[in-house]
């Protein structure tokens, strides 16, 4: 089973989304393995997208992403980064297929609600910056013999 972080932005949250947006994830299949409400501080910010650090819209990033609490989420499944991925929708919302998460409710870059691990690499890295191994809970389902081909 692969895991992937999944950040419901301050967007999201003061847009009254974060309901909605976990119910995509749990149609698809997909499982909640953890879940926290925070507010995401410039340290974190900082190490989160560090590869961003010295481009031209961080500044505009950081006072955003630290704004407002935030949804962190570890989700769990078979492809999880890759599926919510397909889920969220490109970064570019104007270019964003309608049923993705951005392409139905994003209209900027900037604002765009949703972060999703872009690799397994990048998942294993984030999920470790917004979760200890305690926060993190392995469980079946019922219903997965009803997703999941064994």
């Amino acid at each position: 089973m692969q895991r992937t972080l999944v950040l419901l932005k301050p967007d999201a949250v003061q847009r009254g989304l974060v309901g909605e947006l976990i119910s995509r994830l749990e149609r698809r299949g997909l499982k909640i393995a953890g879940m926290k409400l925070m507010t995401m501080s410039e340290d974190l910010a900082r190490r989160h997208y560090s590869e961003h650090v010295t481009k031209k819209f961080f500044p505009g990033l950081l006072k955003f992403i630290t704004s407002s609490p935030l949804v962190a989420m570890v989700i769990e499944g078979p492809d999880a980064v890759n599926i919510v991925r397909a889920t969220m929708g490109v970064t570019k919302p104007v270019d964003a297929t309608p049923g993705s998460v951005r392409g139905d409710y994003a209209l900027s870059i900037g604002m765009n609600l949703i972060h999703g691990s872009d690799s397994e690499a990048s998942a294993a890295k984030e999920i470790a910056l917004f979760f200890s191994p305690q926060e993190i809970v392995s469980y079946t389902r019922d219903i997965d013999k009803w997703i999941i081909e064994s």
